[in-house]
């Protein structure tokens, strides 16, 4: 079951709208997945030489602050950071590499979300409505943002195995699906460093596309190659500091429609995600081919 949504401005006036418009996408696929939910948002970049990153700690009372003096001891500068119920999301100075062993060394109960210079992930155990609520998500901004809704049938029901997944700078994927040989495809990936914090195939989907990116695929043309390397059906929707993908296995077992209009392109698994999306009764309607990789930057946003 699950239910996934994307949304992508492609006039750039939009984005004040973007946690509204992407919240009730979000809510209306609550009896596809009553489980668990979470979701990608590219909102404003980091200042130069900042990343920003989501961490998680499954406390909403967690003391952030005191991951704050550690990052501050480290880089000699004081992050900026906010909480979100159960998630903060902190602007940092400096490497990654160097930031990531504070967090290891410092604060091993932190779970890193999401690193870039514009994504953050969010996800909970709970109703689409509640996780919308916790993270104040309505109240967002941003240029696009992907999501998912979880029916735990065949694992339990916990956070870390909730979509959406980051594996590598502004890198997410929702997975509707199965893969079949995903447990030869993580040991391989493995190898080339990729690293992995659960057992969930839809993790391993998003290794792949960071390690065809890291070859200097475009995202286009990795996710072209995973029509050839992943085994299974699928629906992808992939989400970079730059841009948003849709993909479709060659079967296409798994529900998807797409909207487009001169302000935006926006996916779900079902159109009734999509109705309450501005200007919807103008915008082309299609459902994705089967194995054709739909793509858009923001370098062509207006």
């Amino acid at each position: 079951m699950c239910g996934i949504v994307g949304l992508f401005f492609k006039n750039r006036s939009f984005e004040p709208q973007l946690g509204a418009c992407f919240s009730r996408m979000l809510d209306c696929m609550s009896s596809r997945g009553p489980d668990s939910a979470g979701f990608a948002l590219y909102g404003s970049p980091a200042p130069e030489g900042c990343t920003q990153w989501t961490l998680y700690h499954p406390s909403p009372d967690f003391p952030w602050e005191n991951v704050a003096k550690s990052l501050q001891a480290g880089s000699g500068a004081a992050p900026e950071w906010q909480r979100y119920s159960s998630h903060a999301v902190f602007t940092i100075p400096g490497e990654e590499a160097a930031i990531r062993a504070v967090l290891h060394a410092e604060h091993p109960e932190v779970k890193v979300m999401s690193a870039g210079k514009r994504i953050r992930i969010m996800k909970e155990v709970g109703s689409p409505a509640d996780v919308i609520e916790r993270f104040r998500v309505r109240e967002m901004s941003g240029s696009h943002a992907i999501g998912h809704t979880r029916m735990a049938t065949e694992s339990a029901v916990t956070t870390a195995g909730s979509h959406p997944f980051s594996t590598g700078p502004d890198l997410c994927l929702v997975h509707n699906g199965s893969l079949s040989n995903h447990n030869n495809v993580r040991r391989n990936l493995r190898r080339e460093g990729i690293e992995f914090e659960t057992e969930n195939d839809s993790e391993v989907a998003a290794g792949y596309i960071t390690s065809r990116l890291n070859r200097g695929d475009t995202l286009k043309g990795a996710l072209e190659r995973a029509l050839e390397d992943l085994d299974g059906f699928f629906t992808f929707a992939v989400g970079t500091g730059d841009g948003f993908a849709v993909l479709r296995d060659r079967i296409a077992c798994k529900p998807a429609v797409m909207a487009e209009t001169e302000d935006y392109v926006a996916m779900a698994s079902e159109y009734r995600s999509l109705v309450s999306l501005p200007g919807i009764e103008k915008a082309k309607l299609w459902e994705p081919e089967p194995g054709i990789v739909y793509s858009w930057s923001l370098a062509d946003a207006a």
